[in-house]
Protein backbone atom coordinates (compact mmCIF):
# COMPACT_ATOMS: atom_id res chain seq x y z
CA UNK A 1 0.00 0.00 0.00
CA UNK A 2 1.61 3.48 -0.75
CA UNK A 3 1.84 5.99 2.23
CA UNK A 4 -1.09 7.35 3.76
CA UNK A 5 -2.96 10.45 2.55
CA UNK A 6 -6.00 10.69 4.34
CA UNK A 7 -7.21 8.86 7.40
CA UNK A 8 -10.19 8.51 9.53
CA UNK A 9 -10.02 7.73 12.96
CA UNK A 10 -13.66 7.24 14.89
CA UNK A 11 -15.18 9.94 12.54
CA UNK A 12 -19.08 10.55 12.77
CA UNK A 13 -20.83 13.30 11.88
CA UNK A 14 -24.56 14.39 13.01
CA UNK A 15 -26.79 16.53 10.92
CA UNK A 16 -28.66 18.21 13.97
CA UNK A 17 -29.87 15.37 15.74
CA UNK A 18 -29.45 13.14 13.38
CA UNK A 19 -26.67 10.86 12.82
CA UNK A 20 -25.76 10.49 9.35
CA UNK A 21 -22.46 8.51 9.42
CA UNK A 22 -21.04 6.64 12.22
CA UNK A 23 -17.27 5.50 13.63
CA UNK A 24 -15.60 5.45 10.34
CA UNK A 25 -11.90 4.55 10.27
CA UNK A 26 -10.31 4.31 7.07
CA UNK A 27 -6.71 4.73 5.68
CA UNK A 28 -6.88 6.34 1.98
CA UNK A 29 -3.90 5.57 0.31
CA UNK A 30 -1.61 8.26 -1.99
CA UNK A 31 -1.25 8.53 -5.78
CA UNK A 32 -4.54 5.85 -5.60
CA UNK A 33 -8.03 6.02 -6.81
CA UNK A 34 -10.18 5.30 -3.80
CA UNK A 35 -13.78 4.58 -4.60
CA UNK A 36 -17.27 5.11 -2.11
CA UNK A 37 -19.89 2.98 -3.20
CA UNK A 38 -22.99 1.77 -1.43
CA UNK A 39 -27.23 2.88 -1.35
CA UNK A 40 -28.43 6.17 -2.03
CA UNK A 41 -28.41 7.63 1.41
CA UNK A 42 -25.52 5.75 3.08
CA UNK A 43 -23.38 8.90 3.72
CA UNK A 44 -20.81 8.30 0.67
CA UNK A 45 -21.13 11.66 -0.48
CA UNK A 46 -21.10 13.22 3.45
CA UNK A 47 -18.01 11.47 4.09
CA UNK A 48 -16.75 12.59 0.87
CA UNK A 49 -17.14 16.59 1.69
CA UNK A 50 -15.82 15.58 4.69
CA UNK A 51 -12.16 15.75 3.68
CA UNK A 52 -12.78 19.52 2.79
CA UNK A 53 -14.92 20.66 5.64
CA UNK A 54 -18.03 21.31 3.17
CA UNK A 55 -20.28 19.73 5.61
CA UNK A 56 -18.82 22.78 7.65
CA UNK A 57 -21.03 25.24 5.61
CA UNK A 58 -24.52 23.49 6.39
CA UNK A 59 -26.10 24.82 9.75
CA UNK A 60 -26.44 22.55 12.64
CA UNK A 61 -23.07 19.71 11.77
CA UNK A 62 -21.21 18.37 14.55
CA UNK A 63 -18.43 15.57 14.04
CA UNK A 64 -16.79 13.54 16.33
CA UNK A 65 -13.37 11.34 16.04
CA UNK A 66 -10.32 12.77 13.74
CA UNK A 67 -9.59 13.33 9.69
CA UNK A 68 -5.64 13.37 9.38
CA UNK A 69 -4.29 14.93 6.14
CA UNK A 70 -0.82 13.64 5.54
CA UNK A 71 -0.72 13.03 9.56
CA UNK A 72 -2.44 16.58 10.01
CA UNK A 73 -6.12 17.31 11.65
CA UNK A 74 -7.70 19.06 9.57
CA UNK A 75 -10.12 20.90 11.54
CA UNK A 76 -7.43 22.63 12.93
CA UNK A 77 -6.66 23.87 9.16
CA UNK A 78 -7.57 27.24 7.85
CA UNK A 79 -10.94 25.94 5.56
CA UNK A 80 -9.15 27.90 2.65
CA UNK A 81 -6.04 26.05 2.61
CA UNK A 82 -7.43 22.85 3.44
CA UNK A 83 -9.58 23.41 -0.11
CA UNK A 84 -6.78 24.38 -1.67
CA UNK A 85 -4.59 21.07 -0.97
CA UNK A 86 -8.11 19.32 -1.61
CA UNK A 87 -10.01 20.30 -4.92
CA UNK A 88 -13.57 18.81 -5.25
CA UNK A 89 -15.51 18.17 -8.94
CA UNK A 90 -18.92 17.84 -8.29
CA UNK A 91 -21.94 15.87 -9.88
CA UNK A 92 -23.17 18.36 -12.17
CA UNK A 93 -20.70 20.82 -13.96
CA UNK A 94 -20.72 24.12 -12.88
CA UNK A 95 -18.16 26.28 -14.33
CA UNK A 96 -18.47 29.79 -13.90
CA UNK A 97 -20.13 32.36 -16.31
CA UNK A 98 -17.10 33.55 -17.13
CA UNK A 99 -14.60 32.73 -20.14
CA UNK A 100 -12.63 29.22 -20.33
CA UNK A 101 -9.74 31.42 -19.57
CA UNK A 102 -10.94 32.98 -16.28
CA UNK A 103 -12.55 30.04 -15.38
CA UNK A 104 -9.13 27.75 -14.51
CA UNK A 105 -7.29 31.62 -13.85
CA UNK A 106 -9.86 31.70 -11.19
CA UNK A 107 -8.40 30.38 -8.03
CA UNK A 108 -4.79 31.51 -8.57
CA UNK A 109 -6.10 34.80 -8.70
CA UNK A 110 -8.03 34.58 -5.51
CA UNK A 111 -4.89 33.34 -4.00
CA UNK A 112 -3.31 36.73 -5.16
CA UNK A 113 -1.94 36.12 -8.38
CA UNK A 114 -1.38 38.24 -10.88
CA UNK A 115 1.72 38.22 -13.10
CA UNK A 116 0.12 37.43 -16.55
CA UNK A 117 2.91 35.06 -17.42
CA UNK A 118 2.27 32.97 -14.68
CA UNK A 119 -1.74 32.73 -15.16
CA UNK A 120 -0.90 32.01 -18.79
CA UNK A 121 1.30 29.09 -17.95
CA UNK A 122 -0.97 27.43 -15.45
CA UNK A 123 -4.26 27.90 -17.59
CA UNK A 124 -2.50 25.84 -20.11
CA UNK A 125 -0.84 23.12 -17.60
CA UNK A 126 -4.36 22.64 -15.86
CA UNK A 127 -6.24 22.49 -19.04
CA UNK A 128 -3.47 20.05 -20.46
CA UNK A 129 -3.71 17.78 -17.23
CA UNK A 130 -7.86 17.74 -17.59
CA UNK A 131 -7.39 16.91 -21.50
CA UNK A 132 -8.94 19.49 -22.74
CA UNK A 133 -6.12 22.35 -24.04
CA UNK A 134 -6.13 20.62 -27.73
CA UNK A 135 -10.00 21.10 -27.56
CA UNK A 136 -10.20 24.83 -26.52
CA UNK A 137 -6.58 26.23 -26.92
CA UNK A 138 -8.10 29.16 -29.90
CA UNK A 139 -11.05 29.49 -27.59
CA UNK A 140 -9.91 30.46 -24.62
CA UNK A 141 -12.14 33.92 -24.31
CA UNK A 142 -15.15 31.41 -25.15
CA UNK A 143 -17.58 31.48 -22.20
CA UNK A 144 -17.40 28.15 -20.19
CA UNK A 145 -21.11 27.37 -20.62
CA UNK A 146 -20.59 27.18 -24.29
CA UNK A 147 -18.56 23.75 -23.73
CA UNK A 148 -20.74 20.89 -23.84
CA UNK A 149 -21.31 18.78 -20.95
CA UNK A 150 -17.99 16.38 -20.70
CA UNK A 151 -15.78 19.42 -21.73
CA UNK A 152 -17.74 21.29 -18.57
CA UNK A 153 -16.51 18.80 -16.33
CA UNK A 154 -13.40 18.47 -17.83
CA UNK A 155 -13.01 22.70 -17.14
CA UNK A 156 -14.13 21.98 -13.71
CA UNK A 157 -11.35 19.45 -12.95
CA UNK A 158 -8.83 21.91 -14.92
CA UNK A 159 -10.08 24.82 -12.58
CA UNK A 160 -9.55 21.93 -9.18
CA UNK A 161 -6.30 21.51 -10.88
CA UNK A 162 -5.02 25.25 -11.05
CA UNK A 163 -4.48 26.13 -7.37
CA UNK A 164 -2.22 22.69 -7.41
CA UNK A 165 -3.87 20.60 -4.72
CA UNK A 166 -2.61 17.17 -3.62
CA UNK A 167 -6.03 15.54 -3.39
CA UNK A 168 -8.80 15.40 -5.43
CA UNK A 169 -12.68 14.63 -4.26
CA UNK A 170 -15.30 13.68 -7.29
CA UNK A 171 -18.60 13.52 -5.80
CA UNK A 172 -20.27 11.47 -9.27
CA UNK A 173 -18.44 12.97 -12.01
CA UNK A 174 -19.78 11.33 -14.73
CA UNK A 175 -23.18 11.11 -13.81
CA UNK A 176 -24.88 13.58 -16.03
CA UNK A 177 -22.59 12.82 -18.99
CA UNK A 178 -23.83 10.89 -21.57
CA UNK A 179 -21.80 7.36 -22.26
CA UNK A 180 -18.68 8.75 -24.37
CA UNK A 181 -18.27 11.67 -22.02
CA UNK A 182 -18.19 9.31 -19.24
CA UNK A 183 -15.69 7.31 -20.73
CA UNK A 184 -13.31 10.53 -21.20
CA UNK A 185 -13.63 11.05 -17.48
CA UNK A 186 -12.38 8.22 -16.62
CA UNK A 187 -9.69 7.88 -18.41
CA UNK A 188 -8.97 11.36 -17.34
CA UNK A 189 -8.88 9.87 -13.90
CA UNK A 190 -6.36 7.25 -14.27
CA UNK A 191 -4.34 9.62 -15.87
CA UNK A 192 -4.60 11.95 -13.13
CA UNK A 193 -3.58 9.40 -9.86
CA UNK A 194 -0.43 9.22 -11.23
CA UNK A 195 0.05 12.97 -9.51
CA UNK A 196 -2.79 12.88 -7.30
CA UNK A 197 -4.96 11.58 -4.49
CA UNK A 198 -8.28 10.70 -6.13
CA UNK A 199 -11.51 9.89 -3.90
CA UNK A 200 -14.71 8.96 -6.18
CA UNK A 201 -18.20 8.67 -4.73
CA UNK A 202 -20.16 6.78 -7.62
CA UNK A 203 -23.42 4.62 -8.71
CA UNK A 204 -21.58 2.87 -10.93
CA UNK A 205 -20.81 -0.64 -10.24
CA UNK A 206 -18.86 -1.00 -13.70
CA UNK A 207 -16.95 2.28 -13.11
CA UNK A 208 -15.94 1.98 -9.59
CA UNK A 209 -14.27 -1.75 -10.98
CA UNK A 210 -12.90 0.34 -14.00
CA UNK A 211 -11.47 3.06 -12.48
CA UNK A 212 -10.64 2.78 -8.78
CA UNK A 213 -7.44 0.72 -6.89
CA UNK A 214 -9.38 0.35 -3.70
CA UNK A 215 -13.35 0.41 -2.48
CA UNK A 216 -15.27 0.85 0.58
CA UNK A 217 -18.95 -0.26 0.62
CA UNK A 218 -21.36 2.05 2.83
CA UNK A 219 -24.49 0.83 4.50
CA UNK A 220 -27.66 2.00 6.48
CA UNK A 221 -28.39 0.31 9.17
CA UNK A 222 -32.18 0.49 11.00
CA UNK A 223 -31.29 3.83 11.90
CA UNK A 224 -30.53 5.06 8.60
CA UNK A 225 -27.28 6.03 9.58
CA UNK A 226 -24.06 5.52 7.48
CA UNK A 227 -21.77 2.61 8.03
CA UNK A 228 -18.57 1.39 6.38
CA UNK A 229 -18.85 -2.10 6.13
CA UNK A 230 -15.68 -2.99 4.55
CA UNK A 231 -12.75 -1.39 2.61
CA UNK A 232 -9.96 -3.47 0.63
CA UNK A 233 -8.66 -3.52 -3.03
CA UNK A 234 -11.17 -2.95 -5.64
CA UNK A 235 -10.21 -6.06 -7.12
CA UNK A 236 -10.92 -8.34 -3.79
CA UNK A 237 -14.48 -6.16 -2.43
CA UNK A 238 -15.38 -7.43 -6.08
CA UNK A 239 -14.69 -11.09 -6.34
CA UNK A 240 -14.31 -12.20 -2.63
CA UNK A 241 -16.14 -9.40 -0.51
CA UNK A 242 -16.10 -10.82 3.02
CA UNK A 243 -19.73 -9.49 3.96
CA UNK A 244 -22.73 -10.73 2.22
CA UNK A 245 -24.59 -7.17 2.09
CA UNK A 246 -21.25 -6.37 0.02
CA UNK A 247 -21.81 -9.39 -2.07
CA UNK A 248 -25.96 -8.85 -2.60
CA UNK A 249 -25.02 -4.76 -3.56
CA UNK A 250 -22.28 -5.46 -6.17
CA UNK A 251 -24.02 -8.04 -8.01
CA UNK A 252 -27.34 -6.27 -7.56
CA UNK A 253 -29.69 -7.99 -5.64
CA UNK A 254 -30.36 -5.12 -3.85
CA UNK A 255 -29.54 -1.23 -3.73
Amino acid sequence: MNSIKIETIHYSLNYGNFRAIEDISIKIPEKQVTALIGPSGCGKSTFLRSFNRMNDLIPGVTTEGEILLDGEDIFKMDPVSLRQRVGMVFQKPNPFPKSIYDNVAYGPRVNGLKDHKKLDEIVERSLRGAALWDEVKDNLNKSGLALSGGQQQRLCIARALAVEPSVILMDEPAASLDPIATLRIEDLIRMLVENYTIVIVTHNMQQAGRVSDYTAFFFTDETRTGRLVEYDRTQVIFTNPKDKRTEDYITGRFG
